[in-house]
């Protein structure tokens, strides 16, 4: 198999996925044997070829934002969409990239040529998966009609020939260096090495799309079953935008589906966490999320979880259009302001922690093999509680803007967590400045990411979860014009140095590069670009008769393949 040359260049950040999963499910919380026994059965890929079957019955706490692979920027929208679409990879139990619809890949000798060689796979109408899908797929991400979000996974991370070029309009979609050599052969050229790029194709911005099938959908591909197409291990049968439930089942003409052994998948929307227990403890329910209070409830139960998520939670403030946040010092003043202790300990109780850097801990691993984000206090200076400091940054802001009082608008997600962090941080924040108020502005999740993009907000709780195992999927956020970038912060140091680590020499030099991140990272805390809270994790309770549920920390969270459900 061609897939067995994994040569040097596939490197160090590769094997990251590997040892951050694992290690994002023994860190968190009291009940990591659990976790990591939880994880490891998914392995057991012969027991899932003969186990009776079910429905797995699945709590969201937030509505899918869209189903267009290209399209979707969100956790949950991933989830779903990886449930039944395969992209050229896939994650294996450990989140390492290994093939799905690519039964083999070549890598040329300067790391700038991959060639993925496609497995027989079909697409629910019976079509079969070509290289041309993922040629229509790539070109609809980069399309600037289509305004991806995520287009810059094509352009600044994946490097993939002219997609900049595209993105900026300054050249046809046709021109994207990807190929469909034949109906079995896919060729993608690079305009630099990327180390982690086998990773990336197991995201679903890379995920193909059929054309032709596209093509009968007009605007409303990705809305009902009806204007989906599957090639993964499940179908969609019953789905509305907005739905509060929707099911799928099992796709008995995916190519690998001996292996899995669920008959179908059932979710459920319940963003009340106190409905969403009572669910799972009456057996509505085989998997559900848990809120701080309710760990208290349940912590010592064996079906209890703590597991690794990955997101960082942090505050934007907007720089570019709010005067007062474009004062330096009122932003430190507000970091300093903040107790995450107070925030992951008394609120949370889930085995989030407190974050005080600008790349969360237990994802990235370095070329010596260290966790890129282990030393939470390298930034002391610039992010920690500190009332004094506070207080300090706070009467020299007062100053320099000729003022004695604030009041900033803070948008927060209208989901039970979000919604009691949103309220200590205005409670610490008041207290600890006087003369500051805080007003929060609870909006649907979809609603609220669309102000920040949109620069309709002066502070914004929000969250980033890695998309592959790179520090830079944090830091590509915050260089001028990203689209993430949602205060409009722009550095020309800090954009000089990303530059050199993604096409400079750097990009080659993996210890350099590491060094140069930190100096970037040091950046955006020293300037109070964004305020740090928490790594997340998700308690979790999971039935006791559902083993092989995966849980990645990078791209995709939840992962059903592996899944049985015993009666």
């Amino acid at each position: 198999m061609r897939f067995d040359r994994r040569i040097s260049r596939r490197s160090f950040l590769a094997a990251a996925g590997v040892s951050a999963a694992a290690l994002a499910l023994t860190a968190c919380g009291g009940s990591s044997s659990t976790a990591a026994s939880t994880a490891a059965s998914t392995g057991a890929s012969s027991a899932a070829g003969t186990a009776a079957g079910g429905t797995m019955n699945i709590m969201l706490e937030t509505e899918v934002q869209s189903l267009d692979p290209q399209i979707a920027t969100d956790g949950t929208s991933f989830e779903v969409i990886a449930d039944y679409t395969d992209g050229l990879m896939q994650m294996d139990t450990d989140g390492a990239a290994v093939p799905a619809i690519a039964e083999s890949y070549d890598i040329s000798e300067d790391g700038k040529t991959y060639t993925f060689h496609l497995r027989d796979a079909k697409w629910s109408n019976g079509d079969a998966v070509t290289a041309a899908d993922f040629v229509f797929g790539w070109q609809r991400a980069v399309d600037p009609a289509n305004a991806s979000e995520y287009s810059y996974m094509l352009s600044d991370i994946g490097q993939v020939v002219n997609a900049a070029e595209i993105i900026a309009g300054e050249k046809p979609v046709t021109d994207l260096g990807v190929t469909a050599v034949d109906d079995k052969t896919l060729k993608v050229q690079l305009n630099v090495p990327v180390s982690y790029f086998l990773s990336l194709m197991y995201f679903p911005t890379f995920y193909p799309v059929n054309e032709a099938f596209f093509n009968t959908c007009a605007d409303t591909f990705g809305t009902s079953p009806d204007t989906v197409l599957s090639n993964g291990a499940f179908i969609l049968t019953d789905y509305q935008p907005a739905a509060t439930a929707f099911e799928m089942v099992k796709n008995t003409d995916y190519y690998d589906a001996d292996s899995i052994a669920l008959d179908g998948l059932s979710y459920q929307v319940i963003k009340d966490s106190q409905q969403a227990l009572m669910s799972y403890q009456t057996g509505t329910l085989d998997i559900t999320l848990l809120n701080g209070e309710q760990v208290d409830q349940v912590k010592d139960d064996p079906e209890f979880i703590s597991v690794g998520a990955g997101y960082l939670w942090y505050i934007s403030p907007n720089i570019n259009s709010v005067p007062e946040l474009a004062n330096e010092n009122l932003r430190k003043a507000l970091t300093f302001a903040l107790d995450r202790d107070a925030i992951t300990g008394d609120v949370l109780k889930d085995g989030s922690a407190p974050c005080y850097t600008a790349v969360p801990p237990q994802f990235a691993t370095g070329p010596d093999g260290s966790d890129f984000s282990a030393d939470q206090t390298k930034y002391a200076d610039y992010c920690a509680f500190d009332a004094a400091k506070a207080a300090e940054y706070y009467e020299t802001a007062k100053s320099e803007l000729g003022k004695d009082s604030f009041s900033f608008d803070m948008v927060v997600d209208a989901d039970d967590a979000p919604q009691k962090v949103a309220q200590v941080v205005k409670e610490q924040l008041e207290t600890t400045l006087p003369g500051l108020t805080v007003n929060l502005t609870v909006e649907p999740k979809k609603q609220r990411v669309q102000d920040m993009q949109d620069g309709n907000f002066q502070l914004g709780l929000t969250r980033w979860g890695p998309d592959y195992a790179d520090p830079m999927t944090y830091l590509g956020m915050w260089v001028t014009g990203n689209s993430n970038n949602y205060g409009l912060w722009s550095d020309a140091e800090y954009d000089s140095i990303i530059e050199e680590c993604t096409t400079g020499d750097l990009c080659t030099d993996p210890e350099g590069r590491w060094a140069a991140l930190y100096d970037a990272e040091a950046i955006v805390l020293e300037q109070a670009v964004i305020f740090p809270l928490y790594g997340q994790c998700n308690a979790e309770m999971v039935s006791s008769a559902v083993t092989g549920v995966e849980f990645h920390p990078v791209a995709l969270n939840r992962v059903y393949k592996r899944t049985v459900k015993n009666a």
